[in-house]
């Protein structure tokens, strides 16, 4: 039997609440989410003032981040660079903003957030993921 770690509701929560600091920080009020290692929702957090739609949005770079284990910047930027077949990848979001927890190289699963510019939800996404030290 293979053993492996996986994330609490807790460590969840912990990555949500740092993710909130560096978004309030800044006055950005964002959506953040965290899954599992099969993209699974664990913990969604809808700030004040985020729209609506960022909650579907931040949940799909989650999983999307946690599914392929990479950033969603990864996928963005094969876009940028002509490889369009990216676009039929089955659960693929290539926008920026989802960043995978990894730890020991196991994907524990990914956080992603929804509201501001890519870049500034992926600054925000990667203060949640330096929570559990991902």
């Amino acid at each position: 039997m293979i053993s492996k770690q996986a994330l609490t509701l807790d460590d969840a929560k912990k990555i949500a609440a740092a993710a909130a600091v560096e978004a309030r920080k800044n006055e950005w009020n964002v959506t953040i989410a965290v899954v599992d290692d099969g993209g699974h929702l664990i913990y969604l957090e809808r700030m004040d003032g985020a729209p609506k739609p960022t909650a579907t949005v931040a949940i799909e770079k989650a999983r999307t981040a946690a599914l392929f284990k990479r950033p969603t910047l990864n996928f963005e930027e094969m876009l940028k660079g002509g490889r369009y077949g990216v676009l039929s990848l089955p659960g693929v979001t290539p926008v920026e903003g989802g960043i995978p927890l990894l730890l020991q190289n196991e994907c524990l699963g990914a956080v992603g957030v929804s509201g501001v510019q890519s870049p500034q939800d992926a600054q925000i996404a990667r203060a949640g993921a330096a929570a559990i030290g991902a």
